[in-house]
């Protein structure tokens, strides 16, 4: 039995949810939002609170059921507050700044690394090493993030590299001579 399908989705004021067959449509202060449930998955909208069902007991349906509720969960909380992501560039020369709403970033490369902010994504540059990316959809704001750690992940000799906010690198220790 799934203890996150049971609970109810609140809807908070100010946001509208529509559900059209199995298409579900989430709208608020920051955008809009729209997702196709699962077949095996029964939406139900009663007043404030959305509660999510399965309609047949398979293990794929009790799977879907958890992962609807929490889908739907962050479509609401990003509708209404939005997420965000910081990553922290370390070492010498690393450094990012804006070229119109594009990063642009120096990562010990022989050139500049450009990236074009996704839909719904934009970035900004608090400080030199600190790029924030902000948006509605949790999972897009996190792709976006892990595609530009990915250009230079943090190397355990001397952590150099692009990485998450508070993220702890495993260091190595390096040659003895």
């Amino acid at each position: 039995m799934s203890r996150i399908g049971k609970k109810p989705v609140t809807i908070p004021s100010g946001v509208t949810v529509t559900l059209d067959g199995q298409t579900l449509t989430v709208k608020g202060p920051k955008g809009q939002l729209s997702w196709t449930l699962a077949d095996e998955i029964e939406a139900k909208l009663e007043g404030s609170e959305l509660t999510l069902s399965k309609r047949e007991e398979t293990t794929r349906a009790q799977a879907m059921w958890g992962l609807s509720r929490t889908l739907v969960n962050n479509m609401v909380t990003g509708v209404t507050s939005g997420y965000e992501r910081t990553l922290e560039l370390v070492g010498v020369g690393y450094r990012a700044a804006m070229k119109g709403n594009a990063l642009s970033m120096q990562l010990g490369f022989s050139h500049e690394v450009d990236i074009a902010p996704p839909p719904g994504v934009t970035f900004a540059t608090p400080k030199q090493t600190e790029i924030k990316i902000s948006g509605i959809d949790k999972q897009v704001v996190g792709e976006i993030a892990a595609q530009i750690r990915r250009i230079r992940p943090p190397e355990p000799y001397k952590g150099k590299g692009v990485r998450y906010a508070g993220e702890k690198v495993r260091r190595k220790e390096g040659k003895k001579k």
